[in-house]
C-alpha cells in the first residue's frame, strides 16, 4: 500500500482530483464535466498501473516463464 501512496504519479492524480472537484462544484454541468472526470479516472488508473509495473520489474521472487 505504501507504494501507492508516496508514487509521485498517485500523489499527482489524486491532486488533480481537487480540481475537478471544484469544478464539479463551481462550474457548469456539461459535456466538460464528464469528460474531466473519465479523464481524471484515466490518469488515475494509469498511475496504479505504473506501479504494478514497476513493482512487477524489481520484484525478485518472480519467476519468468
Amino acid at each position: 500500500m505504501r507504494r501507492y501512496i508516496f508514487n509521485g504519479a498517485v500523489i499527482g492524480a489524486a491532486f488533480s482530483a481537487v480540481g475537478v472537484i471544484n469544478a464539479t462544484r463551481t462550474g457548469p454541468r456539461d459535456w466538460r464535466l464528464a469528460l474531466m472526470w473519465v479523464s481524471w479516472g484515466i490518469s488515475v488508473a494509469v498511475a496504479v498501473g505504473t506501479v504494478i509495473e514497476e513493482n512487477r520489474a524489481n520484484d525478485p521472487l518472480e519467476l519468468d516463464d
